[in-house]
């Protein structure tokens, strides 16, 4: 059995979008479970979720609360009350390709060495994809296509967090998602909970892999692209590794902090070329974002 965790906050607009792409899976219903994790939301998700169950009880649909913030927090709560021996984390503003757990089970059936999975995640923009995004920020919104075939991931790279797969086993080997890396609280994001997860799955040689098959659509309105919100982001990002590089010594703080520095002359010398191709309204977001990433990275919260 697969199991399905959504971790969902506020997103009444897009929740029912994202459960009712699992419910039209192209297997049998038997075979899966789909469990919402509501991790605080004050709209009205809990009451169109139970709208939704209500209508649908040929398939087996959970609604769990989890009130510690964060979606570190609520990941973890759903996969204690799983029964699969797969654990399978969307978003919830992700849509899964109505295939999308039958290739999670083909991968896993061909590939019984795998410890997790990922596979592309589409942005889907409403109305459209603006101009100003470039390859290199769409990262911000998840954009992610690592390979045109199945292929184990290199030592930095990972799945992440709204289409990743991991064995029941794993998740449990690891305890789970690290809560000091919690995800969004309130305003402040810390980021990169997904990449931590799958640093430590490695490090007990698990081994993660990335199937071109496994889709969904990541949906992005973009008026809610603000210079504020991709800040959060960004920092979000920096944020994230703080915390988990500090856990491992000054030493390791200090090399992450030249790297975020080579990455904005990085992102200066890519402003400049998109200028002089001439795009240069994607000149700054891709600068911006290196620069709130390194604020994320110095700053102290």
């Amino acid at each position: 059995m697969i199991s399905v965790i959504i971790s969902s906050y506020n997103r009444a607009d897009y929740i029912i979008n994202a459960i009712d792409s699992l419910y039209h899976q192209t297997i049998d219903k038997a075979g899966y479970e789909i469990i919402v994790v509501d991790n605080n939301s004050t709209d009205n998700t809990e009451s169109l979720c139970r709208q939704y169950m209500a209508t649908h009880t040929d398939a087996r649909i959970i609604f769990l609360k989890e009130t510690s913030q964060g979606s570190s927090y609520s990941r973890n709560a759903g996969a204690r009350a799983a029964r699969g021996e797969l654990l399978t984390f969307i978003d919830d503003d992700a849509v899964a390709f109505p295939d999308f757990l039958k290739k999670i089970l083909a991968f896993f059936e061909a590939h019984p060495e795998a410890g997790g999975l990922g596979g592309p995640i589409i942005p889907k923009y409403l109305p459209a994809e603006p101009d100003w995004m470039s390859y290199y920020v769409s990262s911000l919104v998840a954009n992610f296509d690592y390979s045109n075939r199945v292929t184990e991931f290199s030592a930095t790279r990972y799945p992440f967090e709204p289409n990743m797969t991991v064995t029941r086993k794993a998740f449990f080997d690891i305890n789970g998602f690290d809560t000091s890396l919690p995800g969004v609280v309130g305003k402040l994001r810390i980021g990169g909970e997904g990449k931590d997860f799958f640093f430590r799955l490695k490090a007990l040689g698990y081994r993660i892999f990335y199937d071109p098959a496994v889709k969904v659509h990541h949906v992005v309105e973009v008026k809610k692209l603000t210079p504020e919100y991709l800040y959060r982001v960004a920092s979000g990002q920096g944020r994230g590794e703080r915390v988990r590089v500090l856990k491992l010594g000054k030493t390791a703080y200090y090399k992450k902090l030249l790297e975020f520095i080579f990455k904005l002359g990085a992102a200066v010398v890519l402003g400049i070329w998109y200028a002089l191709k001439g795009t240069p309204r994607k000149t700054w977001p891709v600068i911006r974002f290196r620069i709130d990433a390194l604020k994320g990275l110095i700053q102290k919260f």
